[in-house]
Parts: structure tokens; sequence; C-alpha cells
């Protein structure tokens, strides 16, 4: 028999790559940005000596904190090129609260994100280019540029571009932290060629040259599999700054009180050819002194036109088929919570016979598309109103027309869940037309319908024991929904949970605290789930019984959860925020229940109630969806609001935050999630 690690090999009919052969000059291969392709998979395991490497992580930190001011409670930590977040991780375990690391790789920052999820810590990884990664200017109390990733691009310009960015970045108290290779001993002791076995399959061969200005070092790296042949023959190189160099370079750019704390050697588990890591500067600077800004009006706020449902409209989703006084009630507390939101200027827009001339004749920088009522107050045309924005070009907030129809689709979601191993509940799926359909024989069910918004139909008779009561109420969803696909699920009676997510996948999502669906106060004889009755009807006891906590999850469990919300984030098209519900079965597995693109943003909703548990006033939970929109977007505040710096506009699900916390009714159900 075959040792293990031989049976894992790849098979032989696998194509390799092509290779060059031999090349006379290095440099006229590279292409200009090599750096957009290079930070794969074949990165990490080429340089997980060094860069996987826990201890030259260890000490590189151990740097960044007794170097710098910086404190685990109250600093705000860039780390700028952060690769798979090493750094950023590092960091968070030792009680860094608020880390944000921000790299041009895909790859990387994805491997980061699972990695900070595994372990339960709250880091915030972004896609961005180190030239203008999109963040919030005088947020950082530090960034740190580490493990030689300075010095990548193919002029000078970019390199201060950087810098430029770094300096507006941080606060006038901040400090940079810069860690480059020593490239006066660089271009002295570069190994021209070398070749190393890096597992017992691949191995690497290398040839380096300095550039015809002899300010870069251009390397070419081979890499070959024992049994695939050459699988990447690229090409990479780097500015070699010189202690000198460096020096002016920053002090070009404005820093101050340039600091050289020596040299760093690289630790390695193989110990052969180290490269660029072989030996590197170490320096701090503080932030440059930036010129003060002319003071702005009013009328360079940012114009946000907000979209509602419309009153003068039936809606048969709410309580007696129209708008009621809760519902003014919600929408009076909106206008007042944004009323609170320095920098921007608000109109609305809720009368759905003229909207799409309204929108037409409309100048704005953004609209904030709250009308998830739909259009006519027709839930089955709540992606008609997205659509229309974009037929109209007009850059809005939360999920496009795709994703809100396909979340819409509860079989749909639970398809695509099952691709990405996100447990789902048993379910039945019955057309409209099946007369024989097989149900399930497995009791207490719930059915529901296919299509839906707002627990229409989910009522406490949906929850049936027996096959005469599961017949009774299809029967009965099939006359209230005639054209409506129905649902039979398997009753999971174990505790619910939501995972609210705010951000987006290319600029960092961030999770409020998880929130747990208190049924204790319920009738026992009553079935414990959030339907219709709990959303529109007063009266109810779901309305008045039941209450909601943070929940006590284990951590691994909530990363879990989380994690899972993520992939279904990215998957369906979720933007800006969504919400995620879980539910537990009777052994205690956690499944999905449903996603909700652009949910219920009133302020006695689910997700209010989630920003409260951080900290949050309603106000500025509506400006973190405001500002997910315009990081995506590439909206540049005219005005920055006054908390955004305190923030680096994204959530702290830490609680005691800058706000108090003001849940409803003491976290009460009062009305719609």
């Amino acid at each position: 028999m075959a040792p293990a690690s031989k049976a894992k090999r790849p098979k032989r009919s696998n194509p390799a790559r092509s290779c060059l052969g031999p090349v006379a000059d290095l440099e006229s291969h590279l292409p200009p940005e090599w750096w957009r392709k290079l930070f794969n998979a074949l990165y990490v395991k080429t340089d997980g000596d060094v860069v996987e490497n826990n201890e030259n992580t260890r000490r590189e930190v151990d740097f960044i904190v007794s170097a710098t001011a910086v404190q685990p409670a109250t600093s705000h930590i860039l780390d700028l090129c952060c690769g798979q977040g090493r750094h950023c991780i590092e960091l968070a375990r030792r009680g860094f609260r608020n880390i944000t690391g921000v790299d041009r790789s895909r790859y990387l920052i994805r491997l980061a994100r699972k990695r900070a999820q595994n372990e339960a810590l709250q880091v915030v990884f972004k896609e961005g280019d180190a030239r203008n990664p999109r963040l919030s200017e005088v947020a950082f109390d530090c960034v740190a540029i580490m493990g030689n990733s300075f010095g990548y691009f193919s002029n000078k310009q970019d390199d201060e571009k950087v810098l430029a960015t770094v300096g507006k970045l941080l606060r006038p108290s901040g400090q940079l932290v810069l860690d480059i290779t020593d490239g006066a001993y660089m271009a002295e002791h570069f190994d021209r060629r070398s070749w190393e076995w890096i597992d017992e399959h691949h191995f690497v061969c290398r040839e380096r040259s300095i550039s015809q200005d002899r300010e870069r070092l251009i390397s070419r790296e081979v890499i070959v599999h024992d049994e695939m042949g050459v699988i990447a023959d690229q090409f990479y190189a780097e500015r070699l700054y010189t202690r000198e160099s460096i020096q002016r370079l920053l002090d070009k750019c404005g820093f101050r009180n340039i600091r050289h704390h020596g040299t760093a050697e690289a630790v390695s588990d193989r110990d052969q050819d180290l490269g660029m890591m072989a030996r590197r500067l170490l320096l701090t600077a503080d932030a440059p002194v930036l010129p003060a800004r002319k003071p702005r009006g009013k009328s360079q706020a940012i114009d946000v036109t907000v979209l509602l449902g419309d009153p003068r409209l039936p809606d048969q989703v709410k309580r007696d088929g129209a708008f009621n006084p809760e519902d003014y009630d919600t929408v009076r507390r909106l206008k007042n919570a944004l009323a609170e939101l320095p920098g921007y200027r608000f109109r609305y827009l809720d009368n759905h016979k003229t909207l799409e001339r309204d929108l037409a004749d409309l100048r704005t920088d953004l609209v904030f598309n709250l009308c998830d009522e739909g259009l006519n107050n027709d839930p089955f045309k709540e992606l008609h109103v997205p659509a229309m924005l974009e037929r109209l070009g007009l850059p809005y907030t939360g999920a496009g027309p795709s994703a809100l129809g396909a979340c819409y689709d509860k079989g749909l979601v639970r398809a695509v869940a099952m691709t990405l191993d996100v447990p789902v509940p048993l379910e039945t799926y019955v057309r409209p037309s099946d007369q024989g359909a097989t149900l399930p024989s497995v009791f207490p069910a719930i059915l529901k319908p296919n299509y839906g918004d707002s627990s229409q139909g989910i009522t406490k008779d949906a929850v049936v024991k027996d096959t005469k009561a599961l017949l009774d109420y299809l029967d009965k969803l099939r006359l209230e929904f005639p054209r409506r696909p129905i649902l039979v699920q398997e009753f999971m009676t174990g505790a619910e949970f939501t995972v609210t997510l705010i951000g987006n996948p290319d600029q960092g999502l961030r999770a409020l605290p998880l929130l747990e669906v208190d049924f204790s106060r319920l009738d026992p004889e009553l079935p414990r789930i959030l339907g219709y009755e709990s959303k529109w009807e007063p009266d109810s006891p779901y309305w008045t019984q039941i209450r909601y906590h943070e929940t006590s999850l284990p951590d691994h469990v909530s990363a879990q959860l989380i994690e899972h919300s993520a992939r279904l984030f990215e998957r369906l098209g979720c933007r800006d925020y969504a919400r995620f519900d879980f539910r537990a079965d009777a052994k205690g597995e956690i499944k999905l229940l449903e996603v909700n693109p652009n949910p219920g943003w009133c302020w006695d909703g689910k997700v209010n109630l989630m920003a409260g548990i951080a900290g949050m006033r309603y106000a500025e939970l509506l400006r973190q969806i405001l500002v997910s929109a315009e990081e995506r977007l590439g909206i540049v505040p005219k005005v920055q609001a006054a908390s955004a710096a305190a923030g680096n506009g994204h959530l702290s699900v830490q609680p005691g935050g800058a706000y108090p916390a003001t849940p409803p009714a003491a976290i009460g159900a009062t009305g719609r999630d």
C-alpha cells in the first residue's frame, strides 16, 4: 500500500504549465503590475517558512506594540497590505478591539477572514489598493505596513501615493510603522540563483538581478511539482530603499520624528533562501501635519433620497391591509433619527403613483431604499424598486433585484445553503398543482408559503402535529395563496438565533451581537414561533410576551453562524446589510431558517435591537448602512460625520461603545422585524 502522503498526489495527466526556459533579461519579462496575480495559494506555500512562521509574527507584533502608543481597548489600527492577516489576528488575540486589514489579494483577504472567524476574533478585512483603500480619513492611531509589503510599484510616485494616503488616514497623534527590506544590504548580498524543496513534492528555482536603474531587485521564481512539472513561472520586483532613501521619502511626504529601530532578521523553518525577508529595516514616524481644511457649508452635505412604502395605498401584509398608527410612528422615528446625522441632507419619496417620474427628475448622491413593502406596496414587487433605480442610473443602498428575487424564494435559498455546507431543515416542496405530493411523516412540522415576506401565512396553526392538521392547513394556505408553492419543513424546537451583517465582502463585513429569541413568557400551549402575529397583531400574546436577548452561545458556535451568514451574504449577492435567521433542532444542530436582504429597518425591529446591544443608537445604525453603501459605490462624503473618525465607518460589536444602548421596550417584541 502506498504511503498516505503519496496517495494524495495529483494525477500525472494534469497538464503542466509552460516555462520560458533560459531568460537573458529578467526585467524585460516583469509585468508592470505583477502583484495583482502573485499573491495566491502558491505564495503562501513558497513563502510559508517566513510569512506563516508564528515566531516571526509574534516578534513583529511585539515591535508594533512596543514602538507605538497603541492601547488594546481604544486604539484603531490599520494593517495596510495585510496579506493573510497574520498581524491583525495576533493583535486581536492580544485583546486589541479595533483592527482593520486591507490587501489587494482577494485570495489572501478571504483566507484572513476565515482564520479570524475560526478563532472567533473580530477583525475587519477589506480588499483594497494601498494607494486608495477607501477608508475614513483621520481614523487611525496607527498604520502598519509590515512584512516587506512596501515598494512593489514600478515607479516611486506610487510609493509616495501610499505614504500620502497613510498620512491622511492617521489621526494627528497617529504613527506609521514600516518594516521594509534593507536595500543596501540586499543589493550586495542577494542570491543570483538558488533552489530549494519547499515540501516533499514541490521545489522552487529562483533567479535575481538588479534593474537597469539600480533601484529594484527583479526576481524570477519557477515552481515545480515532482509529478506535474512546472506549475508556475513568475516574475516580481521590489524597490531597494536604503536607510537614507526611505528617510528622504518620509520627509518629503511630511512625516515627522522619523525613528530607526535597527534591523530584523526572519526566522525560517527551512532556513534556506530568505530573499527580501533576510534583513529588514524597522522604522516609525509621526503623522504629517495636514493643512487645515476650509469649513464646509450645508450645501456640501451628501444628498440622500429616502424611498418608503406608500401610506395612501392598501398593504396586504399589514394589519387590516393598510398602514396603521404604529406604521406612521415608525416613519416618524426614522425621520427623527436621520435628522440627527450631520453631513447629510434627506428628502423622502413615498407616492408610488408618481414615483417613476419623481425618480427620473431626481438629482441625488444616494437613494436610501427603505421601500421593503415593494412597488405599490406589493411584496412581490420589492425587486421592482431597485430595478427602476438601476434603469435610471441612480446609486442606492441595499440588495439589487437579483438578490431580492433569489431570497424571496425560500426553497432556492435552501438549495444554495446546501451547496455552501450550511445546515438546513428537512423540507418537502409542494407545487400548487400537486395533488399526490409525498408529505413528510416526521412531526411536528411547519407549513409556510415558498414565496413570502413578513411571515405571511405563518401563524400558530402553521405548526402541525399529525397528518390531518397538516392537510387542513395545506388547504388553508392554498386557498389564501393559490398560486404559491408550499414548504413543509421539520419544526425545530430548539433556540432561535439571528445574525446581522453590515458592510460588503470587498470592503469588510461586521457582525452585530447575535440575538436569541426568548419564548419563556409565552403560553406553553402555543407553538414557539415568530409568525405573523408577532409582527402585526398588537393584541396577540406573540406580540406582548416574546422578548429578545444577546445569545450566550459559545464563541466558536457564534463564529460558525457568522461564517455561514457571510458565505450566504456573498453567494446570494446581498449588499450593505442583511439578516440571517437560524434555529436549533431537537438534537441541538443549528440550521438556517431564512435570509433577509434589506431586512426590517424600523426602530423596534431585530436589527436595531442588535445594534442597541452593541451600544449604538438607532441613528448610528442607519448611518452605518449609509456608510457601507458609500464605500461600495465610491461616494466620497462631502461633510464627514463627527462620529466617523471615532468609528472608522464600521460597527463595533463591543458593548459600551460611543453611544448608550437604547433598545426599545426592554428588548421586547413590539412590532416588525
